[in-house]
């Protein structure tokens, strides 16, 4: 196939195209995608007396295991719990995925299971609500992809792709987009399947995110590059990489309210800020940039960037390392405010949606509400027995959903002074 036309727009079902995206800051109305589609703490125990007895310790490591502040715990998967959604319109299902090749969608008010996802072949580590809630999208490590319809609680679309790293859903129309280890980024429109594709550099597309304009994406591959994709051309509209890019594989990203600014996260221990109009790197943030290294590579394992995020209310972002930290830097400065230290790694962050409360969920079995304007925590949550893998908040915040490598998913209420 001739590729040399990189404002084409193909549809070939089975065949794979991939461009570039255009960052327009118009309106789009939902329907116009679709239309183009149609061609196509447990606190440390002291070190003290020698006499201590044993036991002491013992029985507080057994008081901590035995902590469970959550509301609900769901127990139908059989393995680690790897991914969940909330469904976006009520926020009153949860959709899980697991090792045991199952997802479930489940009711966090009494944890009913409204349908079971069957048919996967491998773990299934995506799992996500369409922009109305009327589909769920569940991916497994195999690259089958099946959507079903809430309502009728039937699968009314199935697709296998190469090796699936991560799935979203257009954020106002029915299109789903999928990343693949070859680095191509496909894009159908469900239930039809027409289908085009954002084609890679050859080497694994790790990140991507439809903006909020619904007319642009930006996807992270693996060799440290972003790109910024027009979704209707099919193009990249911008490449950031070389010294602009990461020195790593990109781990995640994200953009703020009106999608002009993008923040992206890396192995390589950094988080870039981009504009998504011109493509410039506006800021570079790392909490080791002044401490010497030992290597490269020892600091692309141990200080990883895991998750990153905007504030809504205030100039603020967050980045979130391997390491434990929480970073909290001030936006128009790019001044670090405060460091939220975590006793493990962390996995995730999320915002409130109508506060300066950050949230994390860390390889400790904890949630933890932190207070950005003060860099100080708000309350701690614990329950899981093992590892929190993903977590995800209510639109009020208050409410936590968490799933674990001790085969639970969880149900939280956050409690709060304010609240």
């Amino acid at each position: 196939m001739d590729y040399s036309d990189e404002n084409s727009v193909q549809f070939h079902g089975d065949e794979e195209i991939i461009e570039v995206i255009d960052l327009n800051e118009t309106e789009q109305n939902p329907d116009d995608l679709a239309d183009e589609f149609e061609d196509v703490d447990v606190g440390e125990t002291e070190d003290g007396d020698d006499e201590q007895e044993d036991w002491d310790t013992d029985d507080e490591m057994e008081q901590e295991k035995e902590q469970d502040d959550s509301e609900l715990t769901f127990s139908k998967h059989t393995g680690s719990v790897f991914c969940v959604s909330l469904d976006p319109a009520t926020n009153s299902l949860a959709v899980t995925g697991g090792e045991d090749d199952k997802a479930y969608v489940w009711r966090v008010s009494d944890g009913e299971v409204l349908f079971e996802c069957t048919g996967h072949k491998d773990s299934v580590t995506s799992v996500l609500f369409s922009h109305d809630s009327s589909l769920v999208a569940t991916g497994d490590m195999s690259g089958l992809i099946k959507v079903w319809k809430v309502e009728t609680k039937q699968e009314v679309w199935s697709f296998e792709v190469g090796d699936l790293e991560w799935m979203e859903w257009h954020p106002c129309a029915p299109v789903l987009l999928a990343g693949m280890a070859d680095g191509n980024v496909w894009m159908w429109k469900i239930p039809g399947g027409d289908c085009k594709t954002l084609q890679g550099p050859g080497c694994q597309s790790t990140s991507g995110k439809v903006l909020p304009d619904g007319k642009r994406a930006v996807v992270g591959y693996e060799d440290g590059n972003v790109r910024l994709w027009d979704l209707k051309q099919g193009n990249a509209t911008h490449v950031i990489k070389g010294h602009d890019g990461h020195q790593g594989a990109l781990t995640c990203l994200a953009c703020n309210k009106d999608g002009s600014l993008v923040l992206t996260g890396s192995v390589d221990g950094r988080a870039k800020l981009i504009n998504t109009a011109t493509g410039k790197v506006l800021g570079v943030f790392s909490v080791d940039e002044g401490k010497a290294k030992a290597s490269q590579e020892d600091a692309e394992e141990t200080n990883s960037v895991e998750s990153v995020g905007f504030c809504n209310v205030l100039p603020l972002i967050a980045v979130a390392y391997l390491h434990g930290t929480l970073a909290i830097y001030d936006l128009s400065s790019q001044v670090l405010r405060h460091k939220c230290q975590h006793q493990a790694g962390i996995v995730k962050l999320q915002w409130e949606e109508s506060s300066s409360v950050v949230s994390t969920c860390s390889l400790d079995g904890a949630v933890r509400l932190w207070d950005a304007r003060s860099g100080t925590m708000v309350s701690e949550y614990r329950g899981h027995q093992a590892e929190i893998l993903d977590f995800t908040l209510n639109r009020e915040a208050s409410m936590a959903v968490t799933v674990s490598g001790d085969h639970r998913a969880k149900v939280f209420c956050l409690q709060r002074p304010d609240r």
